[in-house]
């Protein structure tokens, strides 16, 4: 039995509320749908973000640039008043390097798969659903999934925290010979204070 809580963990790694982000943000890149009108055996969207969407995630993700974003989905109604997310998305987008800062372009492919519960905002913040998976289902809310914004989180989590540049190597600021001796040698300090006494 899975215990609901209103929140999310976002690409930053830190927990906020949907509900909150909703109220209190501009969400970049938003395509909600009602569940209340999905089909019985499920609905097919095609999104895509234009130009301002894609330079709105770019500033929000650190990017370069983002230069293409679109996705396939699929809303499936299941028991219990879940709703599953699936589907793939595509991005073109441009990283700086860890290293020297020049532009590393990658092309990402990948899944999306959520499921969503009921909110229950006007509650504790806590439900309890039985659901067999690997996480418990994020929040319904106001009776809306966004794709968009489920979308962008997954882009998110497929960025490569640490892209570097073909060829690109860190390299540590050498050490002064002296410092170097005298972490080999930790007694030498001790040996000249004898020295001294004597």
């Amino acid at each position: 039995m899975w215990t609901v809580r209103r929140r999310r963990r976002c690409w930053t790694g830190a927990w906020i509320s949907p509900r909150w982000r909703v109220e209190n943000m501009d969400v970049e890149f938003s395509r909600p749908v009602r569940v209340e009108r999905l089909g019985a055996a499920g609905s097919d969207f095609e999104i895509e973000a234009n130009e301002a969407e894609r330079r709105a995630l770019a500033e929000r993700f650190g990017l370069v640039e983002l230069s293409s974003l679109s996705a396939r989905l699929r809303l499936t109604l299941l028991s219990g008043g879940l709703v599953r997310l699936s589907g793939r998305l595509s991005a073109e987008v441009v990283q700086s390097c860890v290293v020297t800062l020049q532009p590393v372009a990658a092309s990402l492919d990948a899944a999306v798969e959520l499921t969503y519960g009921p909110d229950d905002a006007d509650g504790d913040g806590e439900i309890e659903l039985t659901f067999e998976g690997d996480d418990p289902p994020d929040a319904i809310v106001d009776g809306t999934i966004d794709m968009g914004e489920a979308v962008a989180e997954q882009l998110a989590l497929e960025l490569n925290p640490f892209p570097r540049a073909p060829g690109a190597v860190f390299e540590a600021p050498a050490e002064a010979p002296d410092t170097a001796a005298e972490r080999r040698n930790p007694f030498a300090a001790l040996a000249g204070l004898r020295e001294k006494k004597r």
